[in-house]
């Protein structure tokens, strides 16, 4: 038993004719009748009187069954084109403390183009957020670095820096610059997430010969700068963390030759599996904010 066959079986019903229900179907007589003939043998009950097209008592019990089915299809194709016209839907993100700030202002434009999409973003380990992607718990991550797995595509889509940064009364403060064995008798406020970019730092430390003395380290990057702001040593973070601050002067930027790092934050989604309409719908407005903003946005598709 099929969707036609009942849809058939309907149009008999309440045309009460072979021969009228065939040309509202645009079928031919004999057609309607070999698919009712075949629908009565699949239920082993004769659904018609022949003579006057009138319903038997199967047929009775039938028709409120086949209307039911009928409905739900037409709610289901209406479901679809809400779902492609962004009507409804979701779109799960997942990002970290540091790459969900981003996020921020590309959903803010999101959200005005698609009100009627509910967003999740959740906040996830960075090495764990291509495992995500691939498990398809969420439709696309932001990270900091390009992803080795063959099976994830990635779009750079911001260029950030990592700036080293003090408290408004730090000595460091008033020269704006320092070089990298000035910051060996510093004590630095590190985040206890381990990191590539922290062994970047950790690595050129060693290269120039010079200490790092990381004796604080906490659990998220808003307290380093708060912690930092109090006037608590020095820190090294994501320039896109810290903009609010070396604004309103809370935190000062040193300039550190030597700790020159550029970043880039990145996109991930899977390769082989379609993205939702809602996904698809994300990435053409980060695209279109990094084509009106332009620098430090972008949108560069790279190769795996």
């Amino acid at each position: 038993m099929d969707l036609f066959q009942l849809e058939t079986f309907l149009a008999v019903a309440e045309e009460r004719s072979f021969s009228r229900a065939a040309a509202r179907l645009h079928r031919t007589q004999p057609a309607i009748s070999q698919v009712i003939a075949k629908l009565e043998g699949e239920l082993g009950e004769t659904l018609l009187e022949r003579a006057d097209g009138t319903l038997t008592d199967a047929g009775e019990v039938l028709k409120g069954y086949a209307q039911k089915l009928l409905n739900l299809r037409t709610d289901a194709e209406a479901a679809l084109v809400d779902l492609r016209s962004l009507h409804t839907g979701q779109l799960r993100l997942a990002a970290n403390e540091y790459t969900c700030l981003y996020l921020l202002p590309v959903l803010d434009a999101f959200r005005r183009e698609n009100p009627r999409i509910k967003v999740t973003v959740q906040r996830t380990l960075a090495s764990r957020i291509a495992d995500e992607v691939l498990s398809h718990s969420i439709d696309i991550g932001v990270v900091s670095f390009k992803p080795e797995d063959p099976q994830v595509r990635s779009i750079a889509v911001y260029r950030d820096e990592l700036v080293c940064v003090v408290g408004a009364q730090h000595p460091l403060a008033d020269v704006g610059k320092a070089g990298i064995q000035r910051l060996g008798r510093e004590t630095f406020v590190a985040h206890n997430v381990p990191s590539p970019m922290r062994q970047k730092v950790i690595a050129s430390f060693r290269r120039h010969k010079t200490p790092l003395a990381m004796e604080i380290e906490l659990p998220s990057l808003d307290a380093i700068k708060r912690f930092v702001g109090m006037g608590n040593g020095i820190a090294l973070i994501p320039r896109l963390t810290a903009e609010q601050e070396l604004r309103n002067g809370t935190l000062v930027k040193i300039t550190v030759p030597e700790l020159a790092m550029e970043r880039r934050l990145r996109l991930i989604q899977r390769k082989q599996t379609a993205l939702s309409h809602a996904a698809r719908a994300f990435l053409a407005v980060v695209e279109k904010h990094a084509e009106k903003h332009g620098d430090p946005f972008q949108f560069a598709p790279e190769r795996s």
